[in-house]
């Protein structure tokens, strides 16, 4: 293929002159799913591949960074973990699905050569996702899903002050507190009982996590918003956790600040008919669906 630059369908540049396929060793038959992949791009003379694999039990990889395009093998966790390191450098992202649900992927491997064919006709969205930061003085982290605080003492309240753009807006007496993008509203953000937000918008949802009251809620603000979050607890450290990932202790008494972060992932979308999210939501979620359907 000669033309490895692809206008998609909102007019961005996909670049598939290096191409990197990242595979999660730990799925079984993880090496036969990578050898389909690899073999269908061959086949379409996209030759320029480097192979990298990825392990939940390893906390530092050593990411391929030579590369234009990041095709991920593997779960949604698969998916968050790669997307946070390469969103850094603006590297668009497509998802093959060998997971369970697969919210973030947009194919099984045995579509992986129609998936192809409709990279190279341009029939695709380029579509840029809300990132999350998260930082003190002494870490600094980002997030595509979701960022979750919590105390340190298992089975034990804490006392969480919520404050944004330095005003103070509520207190929680809860587990923790959940702040989720738009992506990551059908994640734990769901599971803790707050909204579904459609991901192109630019917000942020708060959940408290096992509030004790009844009158505690979600609520979403705009995403240029910047919100600090303090504790009080019985307790010397607070955990904070990027996308159910990336866990850091924290001192208890430390503010916690979030905020957007300056970069984005860049997820590539298939133009399909029931790829849209509301369909991916019936689908996959089974939402809005009646029980007797």
């Amino acid at each position: 293929m000669k033309n490895f630059q692809i206008n998609s369908l909102n007019n961005k540049i996909l670049d598939l002159s290096k191409i990197g396929i990242i595979y999660n060793k730990d799925i079984k038959n993880a090496l036969i799913e990578l050898e389909k992949v690899q073999k269908c791009f061959a086949n379409n003379n996209f030759n320029n591949i480097k192979i990298q694999e990825v392990s939940f039990k390893s906390s530092n990889e050593n990411f391929i960074s030579d590369i234009t395009f990041a095709v991920i093998i593997g779960g949604d966790g698969t998916i968050l973990k790669t997307t946070r390191y390469y969103s850094k450098f603006k590297i668009p992202v497509f998802g093959i699905n060998t997971g369970r649900l697969g919210f973030l992927a947009q194919v099984r491997p045995d579509d992986i050569e129609h998936a192809i064919i409709k990279l190279k006709k341009g029939e695709f969205f380029i579509e840029e996702r809300l990132m999350l930061k998260a930082y003190n003085s002494k870490i600094n982290n980002n997030a595509l899903n979701d960022i979750t605080i919590k105390g340190g003492t298992l089975s034990r309240t804490a006392k969480i002050y919520l404050y944004v753009n330095d005003k103070h807006v509520c207190d929680y007496v809860a587990d923790g507190l959940l702040i989720s993008t738009p992506t990551g509203s059908t994640a734990y953000n769901l599971s803790a009982g707050g909204p579904v937000v459609v991901p192109g918008m630019e917000a942020f949802i708060l959940t408290p996590i096992c509030p004790h009251s009844l009158t505690s809620r979600p609520i979403i603000v705009p995403s240029d918003e910047k919100l600090s979050v303090k504790f009080d607890c019985d307790c010397d450290e607070v955990y904070l956790t990027a996308d159910g990932q990336e866990s850091y202790k924290i001192n208890s008494d430390e503010t916690i600040h979030i905020e957007k972060n300056s970069f984005s992932a860049k997820l590539i979308l298939l133009k399909e008919e029931n790829n849209g999210f509301y369909s991916i939501l019936r689908n996959k979620l089974h939402w809005g669906i009646s029980p007797t359907d």
